[in-house]
């Protein structure tokens, strides 16, 4: 199950950056192109509406940093100053990183729920009770966005789901952190795709390439090569 959460959270970062990119790249290419006086393509640029685009990219940017939040807290991304925990004794800095963790399950869970309320009240309920055909008291429709005319309480959504998320990558992180006495921790060097062995046969690759470089010192490619014969045949596995 926790696989599939993390499946889920990684495509779903990454589909909204590539919707996003995508519709920034139309719209700048659409902006500069109605500039251009040719007849048939300016007239046809003109009839379409682009508008929306930077309204949409925004709520995108929104859901994005919500659902990215909690992938920083599960990979340990977030930016955190622990100088001071990491010099206390184990028994006093296994409190702090306790400390620290259930609060931001506290702060996140807080969050979640007054959003989950925000999003219900402002138009939720309204569409769960008709959709049902219950009584809607008191509540009502809910406004809707300026350009693309979508109700707010669908975008506002990204709170709620986004913060119960970060939540449960916290009490995640504190089971872990209370079993093993390890936090998640990011290496920066590390290339996705790529195996240990591919990531040091790259490194070398480019250390032979500064190598080169800090070799050449004004030397043509081939003179530089009759100097240096025996990098050449380490590069080519000889």
């Amino acid at each position: 199950m926790g696989k599939i959460i993390d499946y889920l959270e990684e495509f779903i970062i990454a589909s909204l950056m590539a919707v996003a990119t995508v519709v920034i790249f139309v719209s700048v290419v659409h902006r500069y192109g109605t500039g251009f006086e040719i007849p048939v393509l300016q007239d046809w640029l003109l009839s379409i509406d682009m508008g929306w685009a930077q309204e949409f990219c925004i709520i995108l940017f929104v859901w994005m940093a919500k659902f990215g939040a909690a992938y920083g807290v599960r990979t340990g991304i977030h930016v955190g100053v622990d100088l001071l925990i990491n010099k206390l004794s184990e028994k006093p800095r296994r409190a702090m990183v306790l400390l620290g963790l259930s609060c931001g399950i506290l702060f996140t869970g807080v969050i979640g729920l007054f959003g989950a309320y925000f999003v219900w009240e402002n138009g939720m309920a309204y569409v769960t009770l008709n959709a049902f055909g219950l009584e809607l008291g008191e509540f009502f429709e809910g406004p809707v966005t300026p350009d693309l005319e979508w109700p707010t309480w669908m975008v506002y959504s990204a709170i709620p789901l986004g913060s119960f998320l970060m939540c449960f990558r916290f009490v995640q992180v504190m089971i872990n952190f209370s079993r093993t006495g390890e936090l998640p921790t990011h290496d920066h060097g590390h290339v996705e795709g790529l195996e240990e062995g591919e990531v040091l046969h790259l490194g070398e690759a480019i250390a032979i390439a500064e190598q080169r470089e800090h070799a050449h010192a004004g030397l043509s490619e081939r003179e530089w090569e009759k100097q240096h014969p025996a990098v050449d045949d380490k590069k080519e596995g000889k």
